[in-house]
Parts: C-alpha cells; structure tokens; sequence
C-alpha cells in the first residue's frame, strides 16, 4: 500500500495532476509529471497528424507510464517483505533467539529499485547479497523508501518509524526529487536539516551527475547538484558520517543504465549505485 503525503507540493503540482487527469495524487516524481503533460498532446488529434503519437515521444510516454504501474507493485512488494522480516524478527525476540543484523532503507522511488526488472534488482537488493556475502552474516533489511519522497517527506514521515527498530545500518539517499520540487533556500535548508537528523553512523548516498545525458538539460544540472553534493560531504565531515559516492560510479557510458522512462536507473545502472554503497559501509558492519 502506498503511503499518502503528509507534506504539500507546489501549486504547479495539482495543476498540472488536473491538466493531466491523474487527480489529487501527489507522491509522484518529475520525470512523470513531464510525462503525464506530454501525454495529453501524443493522445492528441495534432500529434496523430504530425506523426509523434507512436513515435519516440510516445514511446517515452509509454515507459513512463509503465514505471508508475512498477511503482505500485514495488511498494506493496517492500511493505510486505517489512511486515515478514519484522514479525520473523519479533518471533526470534520473544524465543530469546540471536536476531540477525538489521539494515534499515530511508529514500525515493532509487531505494524502491523502480527502473530494475524486480524490486531486488535496485541498489538494495545487490547491496544486501553483497553484505551477506561480505560479513558472513544473515542481514535482514526493512525498506522505508517512498516513491516520489521528497527530503521533507523522509523528515516527517520516514525518520519517525526510526523509533520503532534497532537498525545496525540506516543508509539514505533522497534530493533528487527536490531538484525540480522546491526552491534552492527551501532544497538546502531540507537537507541540512535531514542530515542533521539521521542516527549516528547512517551512510548517505549522494546524487548522481547525469553529464553527456539529457542533453543540456543534464549539463546544465551538474553544477547544482554538484553544490548539493558538497552539502552532503561537508555535514557527513563534520557529523562523522560515511558518504557512499553514487556521482563517482554512476557515470557514462550510459548506454543499458537508464530505464524505459529515461530517468530510473535499470538493474544495470543499480549496480553502479550498490558498488558506491558496498564501498562506503563502515567497517562495523563486520561485527554487527
């Protein structure tokens, strides 16, 4: 079940779910937004005659909206498996039995695996072969990711249920959203005060640079998100924090590491991003 936000969006967010009929709903990324509006015009008497309703437009359009069937699948597939790992690991509780090390996912739609074959094939479920394989021990993971989550919405919605376990790991990785949601005052004053509140000894994932991808719209966006890194790095610094560097590995060629629509990365693409994390684990993973 998806969880509905808590956290508003901008007006230009309803305006466009109204122009586009997808509703109130609200936890979507940027990528479908553009999508749902370029939709209305490839479903369009002028884009039937100019050719573009089956062209790459509407082929584009297509893997979009396949991405937001995934979404709804991989969300009920992460809720049940944390409804499983947590009632196996209350039954262990209650019979006195050693629990296994817990790892617990903070993020967007990237921690969901969205753009991956299966939910597994996200960087969560390679990096958790790689940690087992690793340590030697038995990792469980509880996956908190929302699809769409914005930094705000890990804040208020994600951090809380903190509460409720006793992760020996918390990785987190979420802004890209925000990139195109919010104000750069209101983008960096979330991430300040995100990483002001992860627990001790959380491993932050930085944001990918999509340089020689989209165009100039990619080459425009380095910098910003480069500035975005640098945030991230300095309060990791001061903090004590392990930053795995998603932007070093996840880089060109790009050909195979893009999903259908353009924007997830595919199970290829992942593994770049669990190579980055395995990297950053601290070394207390070991002995969890």
């Amino acid at each position: 079940m998806l969880r509905s936000s808590s956290v508003s969006r901008p007006g230009w967010v309803h305006a466009v779910n109204a122009l586009t009929g997808t509703g109130g709903e609200e936890r979507v990324s940027p990528v479908e937004i553009v999508a749902n509006a370029a939709s209305v015009f490839t479903r369009s008497p002028y884009a039937e005659a100019a050719g573009l309703s089956n062209g790459k437009l509407g082929r584009w359009t297509d893997g979009v909206a396949a991405m937001r069937s995934d979404r709804v699948t991989f969300a009920a597939y992460w809720n049940a498996h944390n409804v499983r790992v947590l009632r196996a690991r209350a039954v262990a509780a209650d019979g006195g039995e050693a629990l296994d090390p817990l790892w617990v996912v903070l993020g967007d739609s990237t921690a969901q695996g969205l753009g991956a074959p299966s939910p597994y094939g996200g960087y969560v479920g390679q990096t958790l072969q790689q940690l087992r394989r690793q340590t030697g021990q038995r990792w469980r993971v509880v996956n908190l990711s929302v699809s769409g989550s914005l930094l705000r919405d890990v804040i208020a919605e994600q951090l809380p249920l903190l509460t409720e376990h006793k992760p020996d790991l918390v990785t987190c990785g979420a802004g890209t959203n925000d990139i195109l949601f919010s104000a750069p005052a209101k983008l960096f004053s979330d991430l300040r005060a995100l990483l002001a509140a992860v627990p001790d000894k959380t491993v932050l994932l930085d944001l990918p640079k999509p340089s020689g991808f989209w165009g100039i719209v990619g080459h425009m966006s380095v910098p910003y998100i480069s500035r975005i890194n640098r945030v991230i790095n300095e309060v990791a610094s001061e903090r004590g924090l392990s930053v795995a560097a998603v932007s070093r590995y996840f880089t060109a060629p790009w050909v195979g590491k893009f999903s259908v629509d353009s924007f997830h990365p595919s199970q290829d693409g992942y593994r770049d991003w669990s190579r980055a994390l395995v990297e950053a684990l601290p070394a207390a993973c070991a002995a969890a």
